[in-house]
């Protein structure tokens, strides 16, 4: 996923896994010319909501294993890493991850969402754990967001 090369890119580069949210700002938009400020603020927040960061006072801290993402020196994110995914997109990455065709988690999902009468978050990981797939922090997720509608 571009979002998690983009975020491990400058971390990689200073060789830590925590630095001042100002500074991950400067390194993607200034640094790199990746983003402009108000971009590289936007995609803290994506990356925040996907659990690819925390935040801890004034600064950001990597939350997954940096020397498992591979970032050559041609890769250039575009501009889709700053749109935040639904619920049910985080799920079906998860699954897609995995290994399930991407065609064939959706025909799954859409069949469980109508033979259940759920919503489609509700259905797909219904699926994911019918697979096997660990997405309990995105079923949480999925809960609090209808609890609110």
């Amino acid at each position: 996923m571009s979002l998690r090369r983009a975020v491990a890119a400058p971390f990689r580069q200073r060789g830590v896994e925590q630095m001042s949210e100002s500074e991950f700002i400067v390194a993607l938009s200034l640094d790199r010319d990746w983003f402009s400020p108000d971009q590289a603020t936007r995609l803290v927040d994506v990356a925040t909501t996907e659990g690819l960061l925390e935040r801890k006072d004034d600064d950001v801290l990597v939350a997954f294993e940096l020397s498992a993402v591979d970032v050559d020196e041609t890769f250039e994110p575009d501009d889709s890493v700053l749109q935040q995914r639904t619920t049910f997109e985080r799920v079906l990455g998860t699954v897609v991850e995995h290994g399930i065709e991407k065609q064939t988690a959706v025909a799954d999902i859409n069949e469980l969402q109508a033979e259940l009468a759920v919503s489609v978050e509700a259905a797909a990981v219904l699926y994911a754990h019918r697979n096997g797939i660990e997405v309990s922090e995105l079923a949480d997720r999925a809960r609090r967001e209808l609890a609110a509608e």
